[in-house]
């Protein structure tokens, strides 16, 4: 069922990520520049949204793809996805002693995905790991293999070929300047194209269902921690951490400021899932990928257009085309003021592919 893209388009997938990465971290920081502290290390960049609060990004120096949260205690850490392999989460763990001494007791996974928990290997064996049922089946081999499916191979096959380019650009600048950066870019890519075999999949040894509780001691009594799984929408098994007190959720990447991987989405029920996190009592949102946000039209703008994806492309199949045919043609330009991308028909083939077999079930 493996289907893989061609070296082009997965180089400017990557080119793409390693731009948003960096787009993020500045993103994240003058969206809270106001409300806390900004630390940095050498690989992170965080940012206190309340008192033992923090908000993660990468500085560009290694491949991290994902943001994280990281809450600190009087006692210990919990801190929220492990990055995209061993190597980054090394780095995050490493990057911890900017914010405490404090020794990690807590890793929760939004989801199972790759760039959220494939540095779970890292952390230390005295390290809870906790995440949905659904998550642990995917990371210990119950439901498929995690490192032979297509959401995998689509964001990992084109890393050489990416590095391979970086390295041509820079060879042939004749700018200075410019010629470091591509350098460095292509140092990064290197360094994730050879960090990869090193991962081993890590389920959660530590499994929810729907709602898992925590209390963390802080200076002033206690911080309530609620694991949520709220139901099926990026994948089976999200889980978002929201703080009460703080009025703050994470929601890894079940919610965006922008358009959503769907490759293993449940799209369908995504919006019906949208609806009970709107439900909660929060200020900001902290996605698994951009800038924290704190318009709650920014979930409307997803559902409605989730909610015009599904049908628009059922109706594609009905009428005999395939999927990847229904990727080119499905229009959703209607959504363009929301998602700029959308500057004619056409759609991502995962998401597609993933409809069709919704549909088929």
């Amino acid at each position: 069922m493996t289907r893989r893209k061609s070296a082009s388009s997965l180089i400017k997938i990557f080119i793409a990520t390693t731009a948003l990465l960096v787009l993020a971290a500045g993103f994240a920081a003058r969206a809270h520049s106001q409300t806390g502290r900004v630390v940095e290390s050498d690989t992170h960049r965080f940012t206190e949204l309340a008192e033992g609060v923090w908000h993660g990004v990468g500085t560009g120096r290694v491949h991290v793809m994902s943001n994280v949260m990281v809450l600190v205690g009087e006692f210990d850490t919990l801190v929220v996805d492990s990055h995209v392999t061993p190597t980054a989460a090394r780095s995050l763990l490493d990057s911890l002693s900017v914010l405490t001494d404090k020794p990690v007791r807590y890793l929760v996974n939004s989801h199972y995905h790759f760039d959220h928990a494939h540095g779970n290997q890292a952390f230390p064996r005295e390290v809870e790991i906790i995440g949905h049922s659904f998550t642990r089946q995917k990371l210990n081999g119950e439901i498929g293999n995690v490192l032979e499916e297509t959401t995998f191979h689509s964001f990992s096959d084109g890393v050489p070929s990416t590095v391979a380019n970086l390295e041509r650009q820079a060879a042939n600048e004749s700018d200075p300047v410019r010629r470091a950066q591509l350098e460095q870019r292509a140092s990064v890519q290197r360094d994730y194209m050879n960090a990869i075999p090193e991962v081993s999949p890590t389920p959660p040894n530590i499994t929810l269902e729907e709602k898992m509780t925590l209390f963390q001691v802080v200076e002033r009594g206690s911080r309530e921690i609620q694991l949520l799984h709220l139901g099926r929408a990026h994948t089976g098994g999200d889980v978002v951490v929201y703080l009460p007190q703080e009025r703050i959720v994470f929601t890894g990447d079940m919610m965006l400021p922008g358009l959503s991987y769907m490759g293993d989405a449940h799209v369908n029920e995504w919006p019906a899932t949208l609806d009970a996190l709107k439900t909660l009592d929060f200020d900001w949102v902290l996605p698994g990928h951009g800038q924290p946000f704190n318009d709650r039209a920014v979930i409307d703008n997803f559902q409605a257009y989730l909610e015009d994806l599904w049908p628009k492309v059922a109706r594609l199949k009905d009428q005999g085309l395939s999927a990847e045919q229904a990727a080119e043609q499905v229009d959703m330009t209607n959504h363009s003021d929301n998602y700029p991308q959308l500057r004619g028909p056409g759609a991502d083939p995962r998401a597609v592919r993933r409809i069709y077999q919704l549909l088929d079930e």
